[in-house]
């Protein structure tokens, strides 16, 4: 009998994991209740574990302490999850992701970088899509390996190498590109991905 993947989505901070409180105030999502916000997971076969910074940050203010501090929650799970989803504001998003992918060095399991421009509790989210299908990347093997062994930021229907991508609007929900690198992959009806 196969094992369904693991994956373990790691909040940093940012709009995706933001909803309004009874006031209309926005606060951090309380992942505990994923599945309520979510309740497309539960279709995955997949089982999915989170975790979040102490204090969750607004991107704008993350800085190399916070890098460290991520690759070493990475480091420390690694052996026990099949892949990781970190789920990030965008303005640094890019940023993050280049910095993990020089230093968590020889991966051999996605790390996977995601986020939204309006907070997951909004009615016209593009958090749920995101994060749905980087869960799905992260989880996706071939050959019982995954497809995406490195660090990567999943946006709007494309999923860009990390170290290849810059955010380009802060208006659009296609607010990355890689100019001088093809998408890894492209979602649509299906995942295609660019081997």
């Amino acid at each position: 009998m196969k094992n369904k993947p693991s994956i373990l989505l790691i909040y940093t901070g940012g709009t995706i994991g933001m909803v309004q409180d009874t006031k209309g105030q926005l606060c951090p999502f309380d992942f505990s209740h994923l599945y309520r916000q979510i309740p497309e997971l539960k279709k995955f076969d997949v089982t999915i574990s989170s975790v979040s910074f102490d204090k969750p940050i607004d991107s704008s203010n993350m800085n190399p302490t916070d890098w460290i501090t991520l690759a070493k929650m990475i480091e420390t799970n690694y052996p026990a999850y099949d892949g990781f989803v970190i789920l990030h504001g965008t303005d640094t998003m890019a940023y993050t992701a280049a910095a993990l992918s020089f230093m968590l060095e020889n991966l051999s399991k996605p790390i996977i970088l995601t986020g939204s421009q309006l907070p997951i509790g909004t009615i016209r989210t593009d958090g749920k899509e995101n994060l749905i299908t980087a869960i799905e990347i992260a989880a996706t093997t071939k050959n019982a390996k995954p497809v995406i062994p490195e660090v990567a930021v999943y946006f709007e229907y494309h999923l860009y190498r990390g170290n290849r991508t810059k955010k380009n609007s802060s208006e659009q929900f296609n607010a990355f590109q890689s100019p001088n690198y093809p998408p890894l992959a492209e979602a649509g009806v299906h995942l295609n991905f660019n081997h």
